[in-house]
């Protein structure tokens, strides 16, 4: 049986699982895509690769994986909804379109956008903990607003990666790094008013849009200046010690845009 090869756009709340890549022991939005597969199409005989792997409570709102199909193929009218069917109720399959060889997931060209949802000053409500991180000080949002777009174009990003080794990429551009108020995720139970660090780029190293908003956390709270963020970009040589991480419940993977 010839292989088939099929482009599958997904989304999930990542709350309850251990990010996407399955591991032993733990559950994770590839083992539940997976069994699910399995069960839907009566065999093993298949793969899945995603366009990119999510941390542990990690959300995506509007990503792909590619199914790699080496037995029978797929009716999309008829598998679609039966897929999404016997899916967990925390994952949802948008659409399937089919593909040929040539396409790489991995090496296609392609643009991330992440959204960072988060407020300060007061304890949000409980149902609110998936989606977004409340930081109990008050945050200057005026030099948050400036600070994000220190980020913006080519840098040395060694100060935003966590552990990086003598062999990891560190330099790349962020296209848009900004401060907006939240009109993009919205339910009656999160707080009057809240918040979004809004990044797109082709690619990110590991925590490091987590470690860019702890960063400006700390300057929000006063334990930096806007001159200690333009140093740890244009100096990457002085490395600053990671001390805080921002929760990944805040963290949405909110559009991937496969180019060409």
């Amino acid at each position: 049986m010839q292989r088939q090869f099929y482009i599958v756009e997904v989304q999930y709340l990542g709350f309850r699982f251990h990010g996407w890549q399955k591991q032993p022991n733990v559950k994770t939005v590839q083992l539940m895509i997976e069994r699910t597969l399995a069960y839907v199409l009566q065999h093993k005989n298949f793969k899945i690769l995603a366009a990119g792997r999510t941390d542990a409570k990690v959300s995506v709102n509007q990503s792909y994986f590619e199914l790699f199909l080496d037995e029978g193929t797929l009716d999309i009218d008829e598998f679609l909804p039966l897929f999404n069917l016997n899916l967990p109720q925390d994952i949802k399959v948008l659409s399937i379109i089919k593909t040929d060889a040539k396409f790489n997931i991995i090496q296609h060209p392609k643009l991330k956008e992440y959204l960072y949802l988060f407020s300060f000053g007061e304890k949000i409500h409980p149902f609110a903990a998936p989606f977004m991180v409340s930081f109990p000080e008050n945050l200057d949002i005026t030099l948050l607003l400036k600070a994000a777009l220190l980020f913006e174009g080519k840098h040395d990003f060694k100060n935003y990666i966590y552990k990086p080794t003598e062999t990891t990429q560190t330099q790349g551009e962020i296209k848009t790094c900004e401060i907006l108020e939240n009109t993009v995720y919205r339910a009656n139970f999160f707080p009057e008013k809240s918040y979004i660090l809004r990044v797109i780029g082709e690619g990110f190293k590991r925590n490091q849009i987590r470690l860019i908003m702890a960063k400006l956390v700390q300057l929000g709270k006063g334990e930096c200046t806007l001159k200690d963020i333009e140093n740890s970009l244009s100096h990457p040589e002085i490395i600053i010690p990671i001390t805080y991480i921002a929760p990944a419940s805040g963290l949405i993977l909110h559009k991937v845009n496969l180019l060409g």
